[in-house]
């Protein structure tokens, strides 16, 4: 068992959904960053996205290109990216780390290099939001080789004719984005959510996590109450460009973290 599939199990047999957080590598800046990735999971994060910051990054909204753009700006690379899962390493070795980000810094950095470094360090899944499945051949399938999952996005376009196509190589779990936009965008209804889960659950067993534009505890327990996992990441992000220390920021996205899993974790009682 990965340890995606070890963690969703768990919290299944737990009767509880998933808090999926997101937040950029290097941002606000190198130690911060990874002062907030080590603090994520005792804040209550089940899993943990960890963006790859890219400078043009087309499908996130304004909240996190700004942050892709602080995280340069400090320094950060693909390599203090995996630099970062391995220090996370050290003392967590049960929280799933997903990558998530774009092809070109990954085609740069070099795939087969890429792979193999990404599985020494601990990753386990990769979520690359502009590679199709008509391009597994470049990474999804040596990432899976390799034994690090591939998570396929669906969203409110992906017809019933397209879903088989999108699955048909995913592992880790189902990523929907459950609005039709950039991240931050406004958010879905209970009912468009509900709906959406049980159209994808005719075509998977994977856990299913809903993200884009959950914000709220309550936002969070509404989504918790349905889906397998529920992802955060614009909020959490805000928090860092809202705050005026590194201390601060590291700070409020582990306080908001805190309420967003006490959100989930009560959604079912």
């Amino acid at each position: 068992m990965s340890r995606l599939e070890q963690r969703f199990a768990e919290l299944k047999a737990e009767g509880r959904s998933a808090l999926v957080t997101f937040v950029t590598a290097g941002d606000p800046g190198y130690d911060a960053s990874l002062q907030i990735l080590k603090g994520l999971s005792a804040a209550g994060a089940d899993v943990i996205e960890l963006g790859m910051p890219f400078t043009d990054p087309m499908a996130d909204g304004v909240a996190i290109q700004l942050a892709t753009l602080r995280a340069l700006e400090a320094g950060q690379t693909l390599a203090k990216t995996l630099q970062m899962v391995r220090e996370f390493r050290v003392d967590n070795h049960n929280t799933p780390i997903v990558l998530m980000g774009y092809y070109n810094p990954i085609h740069r950095f070099g795939v087969e290099k890429f792979v193999a470094e990404a599985k020494q360090a601990g990753v386990d899944g990769l979520i690359i939001v502009d590679l199709p499945p008509e391009h597994d051949a470049e990474l999804a399938t040596p990432a899976q080789a390799a034994g690090i999952d591939f998570i396929r996005l669906t969203t409110p376009t992906t017809d019933d004719a397209r879903l088989p196509r999108v699955l048909e190589r995913s592992s880790g779990f189902v990523y929907y984005v459950s609005v039709a936009g950039v991240t931050g965008a406004g958010s879905a209804t209970t009912e468009h959510v509900t709906e959406a889960i049980a159209r994808l659950r005719r075509h998977t067993d994977l856990p299913i996590s809903v993200g884009f534009g959950i914000r709220t505890p309550e936002q969070a327990a509404n989504i918790a109450r349905l889906a397998d996992g529920v992802v955060v990441g614009s909020a959490l992000v805000d928090k860092i460009a809202q705050a005026t220390s590194a201390d601060q920021a590291v700070n409020d996205v582990l306080s908001l973290c805190s309420a967003l899993a006490e959100g989930v974790r009560s959604a079912r009682h």
